[in-house]
């Protein structure tokens, strides 16, 4: 069991390393401006020249790639800081009182989820209209459910462990044992939660911005590029599979890291 967790440790871990570090390096650099027609010449091969060929403007794939990957993984992290931080504020102060509002919280968790995620994200920027910013509230809304069930159910778990009853009967405050006894043991299921919550918000925004809701025009998403790349797949398969792969290598890296920590965790 030890082995196998450190496999997927290090090959999630690694691969997650290698697509966040070309998407930081896309942030302050690129070879040519992501949003520069004419960089080379339409539909130009995979060369030394352009690593990953050109698209249909001659703007370099490979820069819109790195950049677009950086705008990716910036909305994913803040869709999951509003979903783990406002869903472990909600999860813990429910699971540790309980009573009416733990079941109300419950119910509500049951029917946002009983939905598909993007369908209700749909209907949020369809509303809001469209935009990053509203993506990512849209989404960071819809996380909020799934960490605060997760945080929920093991707060109530630690709630009557002999630790915490005895803090109470010291006369220990309910604000200091939630935030130095049971949130430190929060951790360990909080971890791999923050990993699945970024490898579902790349692939919800991706979904997005395939739909032409996310990231506007000129600026690169990977969800756009694969939309447009549909209509020239015949004449430059480069362009699909080069904003799918990193959409793919996304998802497998953190994939495979919150299966590691999983594992870990149950060792």
């Amino acid at each position: 069991m030890g082995k196998r967790t450190n496999l997927f440790l290090l090959l999630g871990g690694g691969l997650t390393a290698l697509m966040v570090g070309l998407a930081l390096l896309g942030t302050f650099w690129t070879p040519y401006s992501p949003t520069a027609m004419g960089a080379g010449e339409k539909f130009a091969p995979p060369s030394l020249a352009h690593l990953l060929g050109t698209d249909n403007f001659g703007r370099d794939v490979f820069s819109r790639v790195l950049q677009g990957m950086g705008a990716s993984l910036l909305i994913a992290a803040c869709v999951v800081a509003i979903g783990c931080l406002a869903g472990t504020l909600v999860g813990c102060l429910c699971g540790y009182f309980g009573g009416p509002a733990d079941y109300l919280l419950t119910r509500l968790c049951d029917a946002v989820t009983a939905f598909p995620s993007v369908l209700l994200a749909l209907v949020i920027v369809s509303l809001a209209g469209r935009g990053t910013a509203q993506i990512v509230v849209a989404l960071g809304i819809l996380f909020i459910p799934s960490f605060a069930r997760l945080v929920r159910g093991e707060t109530a778990r630690h709630r009557q462990a002999n630790y915490i009853q005895s803090a109470r009967l010291m006369g220990v405050s309910h604000g200091r044992i939630l935030t130095a006894h049971i949130l430190p043991n929060l951790w360990g299921v909080l971890g791999p939660g923050v990993v699945i919550g970024f490898n579902n918000a790349v692939l919800s925004e991706a979904s997005m911005s395939f739909l032409g809701l996310g990231v506007q025009p000129p600026f690169p998403s990977l969800g756009s590029m694969l939309s447009d790349s549909q209509t020239y797949l015949q004449r430059a398969p480069w362009y699909a599979l080069s904003a799918g792969m990193a959409i793919a290598l996304l998802i497998l890296g953190f994939s495979l890291l919150a299966e590691g920590l999983q594992r870990r965790r149950r060792a």
